[in-house]
Protein backbone atom coordinates (compact mmCIF):
# COMPACT_ATOMS: atom_id res chain seq x y z
CA UNK A 1 0.00 0.00 0.00
CA UNK A 2 1.48 3.07 -0.80
CA UNK A 3 1.98 5.93 2.11
CA UNK A 4 0.54 9.24 2.45
CA UNK A 5 3.62 10.30 2.54
CA UNK A 6 4.20 9.47 -0.69
CA UNK A 7 0.99 10.56 -2.31
CA UNK A 8 1.84 14.03 -0.72
CA UNK A 9 5.96 14.09 -2.07
CA UNK A 10 4.52 13.18 -5.69
CA UNK A 11 1.42 15.67 -5.29
CA UNK A 12 4.23 18.78 -4.51
CA UNK A 13 7.02 17.98 -7.06
CA UNK A 14 3.56 17.25 -10.17
CA UNK A 15 2.96 20.63 -8.94
CA UNK A 16 6.31 22.21 -8.29
CA UNK A 17 6.58 20.24 -11.94
CA UNK A 18 3.77 22.34 -13.09
CA UNK A 19 4.43 25.54 -11.93
CA UNK A 20 8.18 25.34 -13.29
CA UNK A 21 7.58 24.17 -16.81
CA UNK A 22 4.64 27.53 -16.93
CA UNK A 23 7.53 29.61 -15.91
CA UNK A 24 9.31 28.49 -18.47
CA UNK A 25 6.35 28.24 -21.16
CA UNK A 26 5.59 32.00 -20.47
CA UNK A 27 9.43 33.24 -20.00
CA UNK A 28 9.98 31.52 -23.21
CA UNK A 29 7.04 33.43 -25.26
CA UNK A 30 7.96 36.51 -23.82
CA UNK A 31 11.83 36.02 -25.06
CA UNK A 32 10.41 35.59 -28.61
CA UNK A 33 8.69 38.92 -28.36
CA UNK A 34 11.60 41.00 -27.19
CA UNK A 35 13.88 39.12 -29.73
CA UNK A 36 11.29 40.47 -32.26
CA UNK A 37 10.99 43.57 -30.98
CA UNK A 38 14.96 44.06 -30.90
CA UNK A 39 15.15 42.94 -34.60
CA UNK A 40 12.57 46.02 -35.28
CA UNK A 41 14.53 48.32 -33.50
CA UNK A 42 17.63 47.23 -35.34
CA UNK A 43 16.03 46.78 -38.81
CA UNK A 44 15.19 50.98 -37.80
CA UNK A 45 18.45 51.30 -36.90
CA UNK A 46 20.36 49.99 -40.07
CA UNK A 47 17.72 52.56 -41.79
CA UNK A 48 18.37 55.35 -40.29
CA UNK A 49 22.13 55.17 -40.16
CA UNK A 50 22.05 54.59 -44.27
CA UNK A 51 19.63 57.40 -44.48
CA UNK A 52 22.10 59.92 -42.41
CA UNK A 53 25.10 58.16 -44.52
CA UNK A 54 23.03 59.11 -47.73
CA UNK A 55 22.76 63.09 -46.03
CA UNK A 56 26.13 63.13 -45.06
CA UNK A 57 27.26 62.72 -48.85
CA UNK A 58 25.22 64.98 -49.81
CA UNK A 59 26.09 67.91 -47.39
CA UNK A 60 29.86 66.87 -48.39
CA UNK A 61 28.31 67.08 -52.17
CA UNK A 62 26.61 70.33 -51.89
CA UNK A 63 29.94 72.47 -50.22
CA UNK A 64 31.94 71.50 -53.39
CA UNK A 65 31.68 74.51 -56.21
CA UNK A 66 30.04 71.40 -58.65
CA UNK A 67 27.31 70.39 -55.98
CA UNK A 68 26.34 74.58 -55.85
CA UNK A 69 25.97 74.85 -59.34
CA UNK A 70 23.87 72.21 -59.32
CA UNK A 71 21.45 73.50 -56.28
CA UNK A 72 21.18 76.60 -58.15
CA UNK A 73 19.98 75.03 -61.26
CA UNK A 74 17.71 72.77 -59.65
CA UNK A 75 15.96 74.59 -57.01
CA UNK A 76 16.43 78.53 -57.91
CA UNK A 77 16.42 77.61 -61.96
CA UNK A 78 19.96 79.95 -62.09
CA UNK A 79 22.03 79.51 -65.04
CA UNK A 80 25.69 81.04 -65.98
CA UNK A 81 25.18 84.71 -68.24
CA UNK A 82 26.61 82.66 -71.33
CA UNK A 83 23.94 79.76 -70.89
CA UNK A 84 20.94 79.01 -71.92
CA UNK A 85 17.61 77.46 -70.45
CA UNK A 86 14.83 75.59 -72.44
CA UNK A 87 11.77 74.80 -70.94
CA UNK A 88 9.82 71.46 -72.80
CA UNK A 89 5.84 71.08 -71.30
CA UNK A 90 4.45 68.31 -72.88
CA UNK A 91 0.79 68.97 -73.54
CA UNK A 92 -1.15 65.29 -74.19
CA UNK A 93 -4.49 65.56 -76.25
CA UNK A 94 -6.22 62.95 -74.27
CA UNK A 95 -8.66 64.32 -72.25
CA UNK A 96 -9.48 62.70 -68.54
CA UNK A 97 -12.92 61.00 -68.21
CA UNK A 98 -14.68 63.41 -66.82
CA UNK A 99 -14.08 66.72 -68.70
Amino acid sequence: MIRLRWVALIAAGLCVGAIILTACVLELREIRALSSVVDERMDRLVELTRSIQVLKEKVIFYKTPEGIARLAREQFNMVYPDEQMYRIEIVSPDALPGE
